[in-house]
């Protein structure tokens, strides 16, 4: 063989190893599995003073730094297809819901495509506050979602961890207070809950206090919920550490699994 043949026959095979790695490179790429997503709902009626670009963005946030592999997603009721246009919501992993009084705009055709999103696909929910009257809300529930009282009276909020055990308490103090100025009472008219993770009692200005359950967990059909009192829009809630790993922890819980 000479020395230009032999050269050409290197070439040749360093182009070959170039081509098959290059192929491999392209089929990992392709076989590795889509970042997660969770989707933070929201209505956009916060007051700008307490939450400047709204609860879903302050959610999201406070997602980024446990959730680095996922992809997070804002959206709202003013958006198209009211922030939840199929191809969103049949990607999502994870529905979060904020929602105070655009409750009765929500769509019904958008309701039962979520309700369908979690009952047959297993997507998670998770509700927050004034969200346990949301529409999606009731419909996974199939119950009037009514609190026993809404009172204005309070003044602090003690969150009690009750179930240590469970995934959403995982490193969250055991004991911890938010500044609180609106109660809801027990009986949350709900199906029994699979796990009662929170509980807490609030401070009252007269003096009393008033306990009430905090955190609820179901299995629905084949998805996973979640609903957590506290997250009144006049409260930086959404901005405490304690809360944030809170919903944090509630994401990564109601997740389906990945096959």
């Amino acid at each position: 063989m000479t020395i230009i043949e032999s050269v050409r026959v290197t070439a040749f095979s360093l182009i070959a190893i170039g081509i098959a790695i290059s192929t491999s490179t392209i089929c990992m790429a392709k076989d590795k599995p889509a970042a997660r997503c969770v989707v933070v709902w929201s209505e956009g009626t916060a007051p700008t003073n307490v939450y400047p670009k709204d609860i879903n963005t302050a959610i999201a946030e406070g997602l980024k730094t446990a959730l680095k592999d996922w992809e997070i997603v804002t959206v709202n009721i003013d958006d198209p297809d009211q922030g939840l246009p199929d191809t969103l919501l049949n990607r999502a992993d994870v529905l979060i819901w904020w929602g105070h009084k655009k409750h009765g705009k929500v769509k019904d055709e958008l309701v039962n495509k979520i309700e369908k999103r979690v009952k047959e696909d297993g997507m998670g929910f998770i509700s927050l506050h004034s969200s346990h009257f949301a529409k999606p809300n009731k419909k996974l529930m199939g119950t009037p979602c009514s609190w026993g009282a809404y009172v204005g009276d309070s003044t602090t909020l003690k969150i009690t961890v009750k179930d240590e055990s469970h995934p959403i308490a995982k490193s969250v103090p055991r004991e911890f207070s938010l500044t609180h100025n609106e109660r809801y009472s027990d009986p949350y008219a709900v199906p029994e809950a699979k796990s009662i993770v929170f509980e807490g009692v609030a401070d009252l200005k007269n003096g009393s206090k008033d306990a009430s359950k905090q955190g609820f967990c179901w299995n629905v059909g084949k998805g996973k919920m979640f609903y957590f009192q506290p997250g009144h829009e006049t409260n930086p809630v959404f901005y405490d550490e304690n809360i944030r790993k809170i919903i944090a922890n509630a994401v990564l819980w109601a997740a389906p699994e990945r096959k």
